[in-house]
């Protein structure tokens, strides 16, 4: 009997610890930095945010508004208060470089068969438990390895890579916002596109003064349902939808991916809820994707997405009026693929991330109808 209680102890004490680690990561209050500080030399104010008595500061660069404490840094791991002033910790630190096809972003209305090139930081201001991306996205700087780029360096290796295209990514762009203003002005000057690729949550502000040096912008949206943010990202819904309204007003190239997560967000109704929402808020020209959930990060123990509830889902949105609607990451080939609206023909030919045939000169089809898009 006394081993039996000993034993009920010891998993009520792991049990405890494992809900105080839970609620931990779940919290919405700031975070002290742990060692080792970066070097002074290392810092480079951020933007965004105002001081208020006592020191503190209040970033006002995406809706987590933290207010921190001298020596805190934020729920996005790479904003720090010093003093009374916030500084971009990951600044010019790479944690990802790499050259994708611009599908994999995936666009699939932005130049065809270019190579984007692609770059992020740690950190992310939001804490999906199905992250992807998580050894980076959920690391403070000094956690990860990082390589020094300036934005200068980041354009002149764009160029020789052969790129068309710098596609901020991996992680959340957001919270390299000074970075990618500075990466996009230089590469705007050189000719080059700059996508972002996104979770959306960002203030309206910010958003606003980072859109006219950006030529195509893609939100990961996670779930038509204020319940999932909450619970499985530790955002909010409400200004992921205004961001989209917003890219979308400015003329700015808009995109939409929805990872079907299994027993989430992935219910029909749901779906189809989301389908009217962007027809009728943006548009049924937005290109809308569907992808399909596998087990990752804090989300192990759910089987991946069905094949066909993601041909479904897309099923579903093309019901709704939506024109473009694709699949991702599924061996699907109707759903890779670019289609006329007014002829039912396939405009754009896909095989995965590869283009196969484009009959689209200038984003015209041969019946001289005109696809949306950046083609040229």
């Amino acid at each position: 009997m006394k081993r039996v209680l000993a034993i009920g102890f010891l998993l009520a004490v792991v049990g405890a610890a494992a809900l105080l680690i839970y609620f931990r990561e779940r919290a919405t209050t700031t975070e002290a930095a742990p060692p080792p500080p970066p070097a002074a030399g290392d810092l480079h104010e951020a933007m965004w945010y105002e001081t208020l008595a006592g020191n503190l500061v209040h970033c006002l660069l995406c809706p987590n508004s933290c207010r921190l404490p001298d020596g805190h840094i934020g729920l996005c791991r790479v904003r720090k208060n010093v003093g009374g002033k916030l500084y971009a910790l990951s600044y010019g630190q790479t944690a990802a470089v790499h050259a994708d096809p611009i599908e994999k972003k995936p666009f699939y209305h932005v130049l065809p068969g270019a190579q984007a090139f692609s770059l992020a930081t740690p950190g992310c201001n939001m804490r999906c438990l199905f992250c992807q991306n998580w050894e980076i996205s959920q690391a403070f700087p000094w956690e990860v390895e990082t390589r020094a780029m300036t934005p200068e360096e980041a354009v002149a290796a764009t160029l020789r890579a052969g790129c068309q295209v710098i596609a901020f990514t991996y992680s959340e762009p957001t919270i390299f916002y000074e970075y990618m203003l500075d990466i996009a002005k230089l590469a705007k000057a050189k000719g080059l596109k700059t996508l972002v690729v996104s979770n959306g949550y960002i203030q309206p502000e910010p958003l606003k003064a980072l859109l006219p040096f950006i030529d195509a912008y893609k939100v990961d949206f996670k779930a038509f349902n204020p319940k999932f943010y909450t619970e499985l990202t530790g955002g909010s819904l409400a200004p992921v939808l205004d961001t989209l309204k917003l890219v979308r007003q400015s003329g700015v190239w808009l995109e939409i991916v929805n990872l079907l997560v299994t027993g989430e967000n992935d219910g029909e109704d749901e779906v189809r809820q989301l389908a009217r929402w962007i027809k009728e808020n943006l548009g049924d020209d937005v290109p809308l994707h569907f992808s399909r959930f596998h087990p990752m990060h804090k989300l192990s123990n759910l089987p991946p997405t069905p094949v066909e509830t993601v041909i479904r889902a897309r099923a579903i949105a093309r019901e709704e009026g939506l024109k473009f609607v694709y699949t991702g990451n599924i061996p699907y080939a109707e759903g890779d693929s670019t289609y006329s609206p007014q002829t039912g023909k396939i405009v754009i030919e896909r095989r995965g991330y590869f283009v196969v045939r484009n009959a689209l000169r200038d984003g015209v089809t041969p019946d001289g109808e005109t696809i949306p898009g950046v083609w040229k």
